[in-house]
């Protein structure tokens, strides 16, 4: 037998699959303690962060990644907007082929999709689009010999690697700190990249990073500027002569008058305050420049502006920038089901249908919007034309489900009556009053003629109630008729043989829409022999 391996050619090994292999430990190097390499940061220390990360040891970077997250408020929001956009996103799953086992297979997985616990989930897995790559393990649970993957627990990025040779492929820092290779089918692991380059390089934290120190330096300034000039100046006078203990009065009231909002100090002190200028000019400057920099951040994570800081009017701005923001969104929501695809459908179906080869997809994609009434003519037209439509597919199209038994169906012009077998006029021929009624006008037509010629009369070449009969049968049946033939053209066009012919009309009769036309023909019968009576009895008569 053959040793079932995964993407990167590793063995699996089926004992594995069931247990944690990537879980935290206080006394082990894979520790859920971070450090803070955001705190006193300055250029030096980060560009030596960054050279650390290029060289193949990124947990510093991974932990200013996370320390971004909880001080910017504007890129936690942006970075959680595009996450949550995808997340809300509608899931489908392809069935592999119309084979029983494949379809059995793609059931299987809509199961499992269901999960409540699958938008958190998923919500971490695009850890991603931050850092450029995430690592979530599957932890499998084994019953009567299939696999079935019960959770997906997020794992701290720290405690992987890259080989140094290629710093692409993936490794797990073992317990003793020794470098492992990820045990086969055990890791979801998407690379949704800001940039190409390196795998450590390619995540939008490594492009926020400047413009996050920047924005952190005006905000210290800006903070240090209002403190200071927030207040008025306050300037303490004393009179000549005065003592020193005097002096060291006025001073700690001028002081403390800021916090205290209140002072004693000797008759004859007095205290000033002095109105800073252009302060309102300072702090257009600092909040102009914080401003600008978030929108940097902006468009690196959102790829524009107009959703997030509120610009009205412009070029490029409202639609068009939204659009902007639909093909980001389509972009991650495929990278994410490429890497569901790649790391938990296909070891799910090669651990549970080894040597299978045929893999369900997930999809995960917004809706296009459709013009259904367009879609129905034309599929109305292809049918008339004899192309086989399953009922199914329809169905699923219009998002309706099949009617169960009993169920009141819907008939054209308000003709609702109960068609399911067992129920009142389904097929006994005798369907109630309030159930039926008579679309066509083939039968009040043909009534309304029995009894009378036309004014001319039948002896001045007049025409018959049973002529009036027929003409209104060929009216009334021709579309049916024509539909039918044009059925059968196309058949007769498709055949290669008189026995391939017949093989195909005595297949297609069941399916040959007919209920309209005996309708039709039922309704003409009924008036034909109401004229025919009429028109032997005025020969009587005669």
């Amino acid at each position: 037998m053959t040793q079932l391996v995964d993407q990167w050619g590793r063995p699996v090994r089926k004992r594995e699959l069931t247990r944690e292999v990537a879980g935290p430990s206080l006394t082990g190097v894979r520790s859920p303690l971070t450090g803070y390499p955001g705190d006193g940061l300055d250029p030096r220390r980060l560009a030596n962060i960054l050279r650390e990360a290029d060289e193949g040891h990124p947990e510093r970077q991974l932990e200013l990644a996370e320390a971004m997250e909880e001080r910017d408020l504007h890129y936690v929001g942006v970075l959680g907007t595009r996450k949550r956009s995808v997340t809300q996103l509608d899931i489908t799953v392809e069935d592999a082929s119309s084979e029983v086992t494949d379809k059995r297979i793609a059931e299987e997985l809509r199961t499992w999709l269901l999960r409540d616990e699958l938008e958190e989930e998923l919500f971490d897995i695009l850890d991603s689009i931050g850092k450029g790559y995430s690592f979530t393990e599957i932890i499998w649970e084994q019953s009567a010999g299939q696999f079935w993957p019960v959770r997906l627990e997020a794992r701290d990025p720290r405690w992987f690697r890259f080989d140094r040779r290629d710093l692409k492929t993936p490794i797990l820092i073992g317990e003793n700190g020794q470098d492992e290779p990820l045990p086969a089918y055990k890791f979801i692991h998407p690379r949704i990249r800001a940039k190409s380059g390196i795998t450590p390089r390619s995540g939008i934290c490594r492009a926020v990073t400047w413009a996050y120190l920047f924005k952190m330096y005006t905000l210290r300034d800006w903070a240090i500027f209002t403190q200071t000039y927030g207040q008025p100046l306050r300037v303490g006078k004393y009179p000549i002569g005065a003592s020193e203990d005097d002096r060291n009065t006025l001073f700690r009231a001028v002081a403390n008058i800021a916090g205290d909002c209140a002072a004693i100090m000797p008759e004859g002190m007095e205290i000033e305050f002095k109105e800073t200028g252009n302060v309102g000019a300072s702090v257009d400057l600092y909040e102009s420049r914080a401003d600008w920099l978030d929108k940097q951040v902006s468009k690196a994570v959102l790829g524009q502006t107009a959703t997030t800081d509120a610009e009205v009017g412009g070029l490029g701005s409202g639609k068009e920038h939204r659009m902007v923001q639909e093909d980001i969104e389509r972009a991650d929501a495929k990278a994410l089901s490429g890497a569901l695809n790649r790391d938990l459908v296909r070891p799910w179906v090669d651990l549970n249908y080894r040597g299978h080869g045929r893999y369900p997809r997930i999809v995960i994609a917004r809706p296009e919007a459709e013009d259904l009434a367009k879609w129905m003519q034309t599929v109305g037209e292809a049918v008339d034309r004899g192309l086989a439509v399953a009922e199914d597919d329809v169905y699923a199209k219009l998002g309706l489900r099949r009617p169960s038994e009993g169920a009141k169906i819907l008939r054209p012009g308000g003709q609702n009556a109960p068609q399911a077998p067992g129920q009142p006029g389904a097929g006994d021929g005798n369907p109630p009053e309030s159930a039926v009624k008579y679309p066509l006008n083939t039968l009040a037509a043909l009534s309304a003629a029995v009894g009378r010629d036309d004014e001319r009369g039948r002896s001045a070449g007049g025409t018959a109630p049973l002529d009036i009969a027929v003409d209104q049968l060929a009216e009334e049946a021709a579309p049916e008729i024509e539909a039918m033939l044009g059925q059968i053209e196309a058949m007769i066009a498709a055949a290669g043989s008189l026995e391939e012919l017949r093989e195909m009309m005595l297949g297609a009769f069941d399916e040959i829409p007919t209920e309209t036309l005996a309708q039709v023909l039922g309704e003409a019968f009924t008036a034909m022999h109401l004229a025919g009576v009429a028109e032997v009895a005025d020969e009587d008569d005669g």
